[in-house]
């Protein structure tokens, strides 16, 4: 997945327009876009899109956001969505490891009762959205099979640690946030999982958009999250790998088959090492799951 569309649960009209926005995955959210007496109305809405919208040939990837667990309300999200077999769940405001698991038990009880293929369903977790969340990044490796990446956000940890603002007038992410996103890099690399990255909140800003995805991508990032159809093109064009790229990282791997003991090969003028053979066989393996 290169693209992640937050989608309101309550709104059928953004739910198909979703569907067509290119987006390699629709994030339909129950928490933070959905006022508190419309939670049920979106879980009806959700269940019944998710229905209709599993039987599509050609369609985005279904992640439906809960809310979180020390809310009160994530059993009854369950309970409303998961008969509708979305692919994945994300958990906002996830402390660790430990909160995974705790997701992962809910969802093999409804998994069952659903009959519903036993942990099918994955989860992605937004692992940076308070103080504790960042310190637990480290505590992803081995917590659940289910587990596919990790994302980070500054909004919420925004308000957790009462900060004015978590940009400066640059328009880059100031300190707490920038140490906070390479944990995250770090702590899904930790735990073999997909880093990704956090939205861009001024959807008109395309360049700027633009601008992040190619840092993201150069840090190790593979996708990015999005709020807004119109930034889903640019991207799915930051993180397709190009042509050229894919040419190389194949170059590099039959370079390391066609000398089996060695510890270092020449492509192209360089000198290689195992590393470079790692990062060649993500390339093309990411590249096959597009």
């Amino acid at each position: 997945m290169r693209s992640l569309l937050f989608v309101p649960g309550d709104s059928r009209k953004k739910l198909d327009k979703g569907l067509t926005s290119g987006a390699d995955a629709l994030l339909i959210d129950l928490e933070d876009s959905v006022a508190l007496d419309a939670k049920e109305e979106a879980r009806r809405v959700t269940a019944a899109f998710l229905s209709e919208a599993k039987t599509q040939a050609e369609r985005p990837r279904l992640y439906v956001r809960v809310n979180g667990l020390t809310t009160g309300l994530t059993d009854a999200d369950l309970d409303g969505v998961m008969q509708a077999a979305p692919d994945g769940i994300v958990l906002p405001k996830t402390v660790g490891g430990t909160d995974v698991a705790h997701l992962g038990a809910k969802l093999a009880v409804r998994e069952a009762e659903f009959g519903l293929d036993d942990g099918g369903t994955r989860v992605l977790a937004i692992a940076t959205e308070n103080a504790l969340g960042v310190f637990a990044l480290g505590t992803f490796a081995g917590a659940s099979h289910r587990l596919m990446g990790l994302a980070w956000g500054g909004e919420d940890l925004s308000a957790d640690i009462g900060a004015e603002a978590n940009r400066g007038d640059d328009g880059a992410y100031t300190e707490p946030y920038r140490i906070a996103r390479s944990l995250t890099l770090l702590g899904a690399a930790a735990a073999a999982v997909d880093a990704i990255d956090s939205v861009y909140t001024n959807f008109r800003d395309m360049d700027g958009l633009a601008a992040e995805c190619r840092e993201a991508r150069r840090d190790g990032f593979v996708a990015k999250m999005a709020i807004h159809p119109a930034q889903v093109p640019v991207i799915n064009e930051a993180f397709t790998p190009s042509e050229e790229a894919l040419a190389r990282a194949q170059a590099v791997i039959d370079a390391f088959k066609a000398n089996p003991g060695a510890g270092v090969v020449g492509v192209g003028g360089e000198m290689l090492d195992r590393p470079h053979l790692l990062q060649a066989e993500r390339l093309l393996k990411r590249a096959g799951r597009m």
